[in-house]
């Protein structure tokens, strides 16, 4: 009977730890983690269970010393891996990224190890991919499973911390321990199965595939309507790889200085074909996109008969 109540004590107190406070993803070098500030009585194992993370890997995440302790108030760094953290399976605690200053949605998938864009529309409820700096936008979900009620029955070692004396006196639970791994699948960017382009047809010295450029064509002659084109520039352009425009022939960049869900004219000057792309987000920051003014999605790019994968040169007008 007592073995029962100081278990569901323990997942009360783990309920209520959650409920309270909202779960927002930070970054390092070392990869995505969540903060937790030290209460009384809590040590490396009683945090370790409330994360369900192994006790040493909070220890080396923080270059710290498991011997030394911890002093009430110290502010840990709680990794985010497989065993507690999903980006594939919606289900658990949401752990919410703060947007920045500039950043649009392809952004935040960049910082929050290149979560599907769909999942974050799906799961914030987003409409499109325009976002403000300091919302709120869940990244994934925190993961307490069957097996972290297994750990909690464990034994723990002597710590130089006050323990809890409950748990020290207890017998160990022998239960059959399953390891399960959430892999944050990458979920593939599918080969899907690709419609090849109909016949083009020419306008003007421009030649059009499909939708007359895609599907955000109509959304272009719009924009211009309102404010004429102001920009045309030559640019050294590369591809990102997305699910997205093989079908549907939604094509979409990324520019710098160019506001987010701007639509932009492609034009491939070695043949004149031209494409319509939504603009998600800025290209500065990112190590790989220096010696490029644009990227475009690879479904774009085929549209456009890019034969260079790698770099190439195109026309941006908007």
């Amino acid at each position: 009977m007592k073995k029962n109540f100081f278990l569901v004590f323990i997942l009360f107190c783990s309920t209520i730890v959650f409920a309270q406070d909202q779960l927002i993803v930070q970054s390092s070098d070392k990869g995505l983690y969540i903060n937790h500030k030290v209460a009384p009585k809590e040590n490396f194992y009683s945090i370790g269970r409330q994360y369900n993370i192994s006790p040493k890997d909070i220890e080396a995440f923080n270059g710290l010393d498991m011997n030394k302790g911890l002093s009430v108030g110290q502010t840990l760094k709680i990794p985010l891996n497989a065993g507690n953290f999903s980006q594939g399976i919606a289900k658990g605690q949401p752990i919410y990224y703060v947007v920045q200053p500039r950043e649009g949605l392809y952004r935040v998938s960049q910082k929050n190890n290149n979560v599907l864009m769909a999942d974050l529309r799906k799961w914030n409820k987003l409409s499109n991919d325009k976002v403000e700096p300091g919302q709120k936008l869940i990244v994934g979900y925190f993961l307490v499973s069957k097996e972290a009620d297994n750990i909690a029955q464990r034994p723990e070692p002597k710590q130089p911390e006050t323990r809890q004396p409950a748990e020290e006196k207890k017998e160990p639970v022998v239960t059959k321990q399953e390891t399960v791994t959430f892999k944050e699948e990458p979920k593939k960017q599918e080969p899907e199965k690709r419609v090849d382009p109909p016949t083009n047809r020419q306008v003007g010295n421009v030649t059009f595939g499909e939708g007359n450029g895609g599907y955000f064509k109509s959304q272009f002659d719009l924009q211009i309507k309102s404010q004429p084109v102001k920009a045309d520039q030559t640019a050294s352009a590369g591809i990102f790889k997305t699910s997205s425009g093989w079908q549907d022939a939604k094509y979409y960049a990324l520019i710098d200085n160019v506001e987010p869900g701007t639509i932009v004219r492609i034009i491939n000057p070695t043949n004149n074909k031209a494409i319509y792309a939504k603009v998600l987000g800025e290209m500065s920051g990112i190590r790989q996109n220096q010696g490029y003014d644009v990227r475009i999605s690879n479904a774009a790019a085929s549209a456009l008969d890019v034969s260079d994968t790698d770099k190439f040169i195109v026309r941006v007008n908007y």
